[in-house]
């Protein structure tokens, strides 16, 4: 029999399941021709992208910089060629003598590497940024797979501590932290570019192709500072700190005609290039540019404001007298003191022996909206807009609120805040015909739109005042400057913490201007809790005025006005002086 042929055996389908399955097939086939035409055709960029992707990366090219200078031209902040050390964990070959030798030259511990690398899944980790290049030149011959470098900035300060608190630094990635590199970061910083490379499967660079967008260097920045004077005002107030075993300390230079700021020295310091010390407990007293940020009340330093005022409103005459008798003076249940009986005075004489009670009966016969005014016109109470992030606007109330106490006292420097900046500040209205500038850290072609304050006249008069104090029978025999003729005022004031004066614990200042004839410099010196056995400004602020004001007026080249025998040092009799807290 034959079986091939048997019916029995036959396939019987139904028409329609014959035309189904090849309609099906039909299909099938369509879509996978309509897939490759989508693919190969209409989406063909994706796939471009995608096999990119299996082989080029696109890399950032850090912009470099701009730098930071001083008036002169020279470089305080600059960045520099660097190297990013960089890691493919997915990829990398390495093995435990080469990660001890990697560690070695990055300066890290090897458990610190093993732990980057530990997540096989990343292909990209930074093993260390801004690596030396000689140090990147080193990990390249260690020839690990996987390992590569990437090109960068560090950001370096050459004028160092010095110049901590006025540039302040950047983060890793170059962006500004603190001070002048945080202010204005954003024209320093420039715009970062990218360029293609193309890596091998080991995820090493192979290949460079053309850049797709070049970088562009940040501006460079040029400050007021002229460093000369900066260093020679770091140094001096070194030099007290350490001598008075204080706590901390300031010192404001301005230019009388530009206000520009040539000088802002701080302590404590740190230094800019070495932050390791800058642990979270240390850095709200290191970081603080004590000129700029801290309020500290500024005793006998107002003094001159409050018989400006006085002189303006024809109150009172520079020969007008004063009787401060017994040397004591009750107001409502207050009293307030001289350390000495002086008698009387004359107008010129209270600010020449800074009698609190001479002060104070100036004050009373006054209204208290004048001397508001005048305290808010020279700036107190208000940010002094020099552009340092973080500025204090210290804090004067308002004048309605004022009981005859406190406007007694506030007219020698108690009641009322103000930082270092404000202060120097305001002393140019003594300095000028009666204007007050603006203030600024950055370089200032021209002179800027002063506000007039006082009369010429009342100015003239409190520059020969401020004169006296400086001179024999003053509180600031120490201040003097060979050669020059200075003027200015000591204050000496008790600290105020949480709402309390603290007993042995003052803040000793002093702010002045030379040459007399022809203001160029207003120099104001703040030393915060002097530990030995002097304390009043005129012998521990005074001195430093002098030498840094001497300094800076023979590096501007400005002529003596004073002769040489100002030279003579000042006597016992003159050193006993001491003005009233």
């Amino acid at each position: 029999m034959n079986y091939s042929v048997n019916p029995s055996l036959r396939l019987k389908l139904e028409g329609w399941r014959a035309r189904f399955l090849l309609i099906a097939l039909l299909l099938m086939f369509a879509t996978l021709v309509g897939r490759a035409i989508y693919l190969q055709g209409l989406n063909r960029e994706f796939l471009q992208r995608e096999g990119k992707a299996r082989y080029t990366r696109t890399l950032e090219m850090n912009a470099a910089r701009g730098m930071v200078l001083d008036r002169n031209g020279e470089p305080l902040a600059v960045s520099t060629p660097a190297e990013a050390v960089c890691a493919s964990p997915k990829r990398i070959k390495i093995t435990d003598a080469q990660i001890d030798t990697l560690a070695g030259l990055l300066g890290v511990s090897s458990n610190a590497i093993v732990k980057k690398l530990s997540n096989t899944n990343k292909d990209f980790v930074y093993l260390h940024r801004q690596v030396e290049p000689a140090v990147a030149a080193k990990v390249v011959g260690l020839g690990i797979q996987g390992v590569y470098l990437r090109p960068t900035w560090h950001r370096r300060y050459p004028a160092g501590p010095e110049m901590a608190h006025i540039l302040g630094f950047t983060g890793i990635d170059e962006n500004g932290q603190e001070g002048i590199e945080l202010a204005h970061d954003e024209d320093l910083s420039g715009t970062d570019g990218a360029r293609q490379v193309i890596k091998d499967k080991s995820g090493q660079v192979v290949e460079r192709t053309d850049a797709i967008r070049p970088p562009q260097p940040g501006q460079d920045l040029q400050l007021s500072i002229d460093r000369r004077i900066q260093y020679l005002a770091y140094r001096e107030l070194k030099a007290a700190l350490t001598k008075e075993r204080a706590k901390a300390g300031a010192i404001v230079v301005l230019d009388v005609r530009t206000g520009e700021v040539l000088a802002a020295a701080n302590l404590p310091d740190y230094d800019p290039n070495d932050r390791r010390k800058l642990t979270p407990k240390q850095s709200s007293k290191l970081l603080r540019n004590r000129a700029v940020t801290d309020l500290f009340e500024p005793g006998s330093t107002l003094k001159p404001f409050t018989v400006a005022v006085a002189l303006e409103a024809g109150r009172v005459r520079p020969n007008t007298v004063i009787n401060t008798e017994p040397g004591y003076m009750p107001i409502g249940r207050r009293v307030i003191h001289d350390a000495h009986k002086h008698g009387k005075l004359t107008v010129a004489e209270v600010i020449q022996k800074s009698s609190n009670i001479g002060s104070a009966k100036i004050a009373l016969d006054l209204p208290a909206e004048a001397m508001w005014s005048m305290f808010n016109d020279v700036g107190f109470g208000r940010l002094p807009k020099s552009g340092f992030p973080g500025e204090a606007s210290g804090r004067v109330r308002y004048y309605k609120t004022w009981k005859p106490i406190e406007q007694a006292t506030m007219s020698y420097g108690h009641g009322i805040s103000v930082s270092l900046m404000q202060l120097a500040r305001s002393y140019m209205i003594f300095a000028t015909d009666g204007e007050v500038k603006p203030i600024t850290l950055l370089k200032r072609d021209g002179y800027p739109v002063s506000t007039l304050v006082l009369s010429s006249a009342t100015a003239r008069s409190m520059r020969d005042m401020l004169e006296m104090a400086v001179q024999k029978g003053g509180t600031a025999p120490l201040a003097r400057v060979p050669g020059y003729r200075v003027a200015g005022k000591t204050g000496t004031a008790h600290k105020l913490e949480d709402g309390k004066y603290v007993a042995k614990r003052y803040i000793s200042s002093f702010v002045g201007f030379a040459p007399v004839s022809d203001p160029r410099l207003v120099i104001a010196v703040m030393i915060d809790e002097p530990g030995g056995k002097n304390y009043y400004g005129g012998l521990v602020a005074a001195p430093v005025f002098s030498r840094v004001m001497g300094g800076a007026l023979r590096s501007l080249g400005v002529k003596p006005d004073a002769p040489w025998q100002s030279e003579i040092a000042p006597s016992a009799e003159e050193l006993e002086i001491k003005e009233e807290v």
